[in-house]
């Protein structure tokens, strides 16, 4: 079911969606509450989506968390989150429970507001201050990223940090058709879709098979 939309959906229609306890809530709710507040002079996320932040931003996030793989039995999930921008959907699915988040992020502003948020609600990340290119293969699980890139160009950059059996999970708007015909033929993915539980228009891509 498509939750409400619009100013209407608050922190706890967003609670009711993504089903967090209280004290995650109130820890979102800070970082909601930093994202108002910083955005003005940093151009974290479109202004026209500030008004609507629960819903386009958090809420958009928080609905990959289902769709991680559970942890290796000797360690904790590694996740990263290129092209982290404001945090999403990175800072979100660590304050949710990822347990070994990294943030990358090349712009010095936006990584300041990372640490900002990591602190305030308690967070502990990792947050790379360089250009994906420039960061040494993180033998991910999963390497998530939302609003970055065209998915052949995703791949490309995912793949040196994923190890053999890890997952791209890659949020896309109206264009996703059009990417997936992009992809060479006899590329060994396998991609799973999923419709967006915050925007009709959008998917979420679960991509395997970008290291093999």
């Amino acid at each position: 079911m498509t939750p409400d939309k619009g100013p209407g959906f608050g922190a706890e229609t967003f609670q009711r969606n993504a089903g967090v306890s209280r004290e995650t809530l109130d820890r979102l709710a800070l970082y909601h509450d930093l994202l108002q507040k910083w955005a003005p002079a940093i151009n974290l996320v479109g202004k026209e989506s500030l008004s609507d932040a629960w819903r386009r931003h958090f809420w958009d996030s928080a609905q990959v968390f289902p769709l991680l793989p559970p942890p290796p039995p000797s360690r904790a999930l590694r996740l990263v989150d290129l092209g982290s921008g404001a945090g999403f959907p990175g800072l979100v699915l660590a304050i949710m429970g990822a347990v070994e988040v990294h943030l990358v992020e090349s712009d010095m502003k936006k990584c300041s507001f990372l640490r900002e948020a990591a602190r305030i609600t308690g967070t502990e990340v990792t947050i790379w201050n360089r250009r994906i290119e420039g960061v040494e293969p993180l033998h991910a699980d999963v390497v998530t990223a939302r609003a970055l890139a065209p998915l052949a160009r995703l791949i490309g950059l995912a793949k040196p940090h994923l190890k053999p059996t890890g997952l791209g999970i890659f949020l896309k708007g109206r264009g996703v058709e059009q990417e997936l015909t992009a992809i060479p033929k006899g590329a060994t993915l396998v991609v799973d879709k999923f419709p967006s539980r915050s925007d009709p228009d959008s998917t979420i891509l679960v991509v395997g098979g970008i290291s093999g």
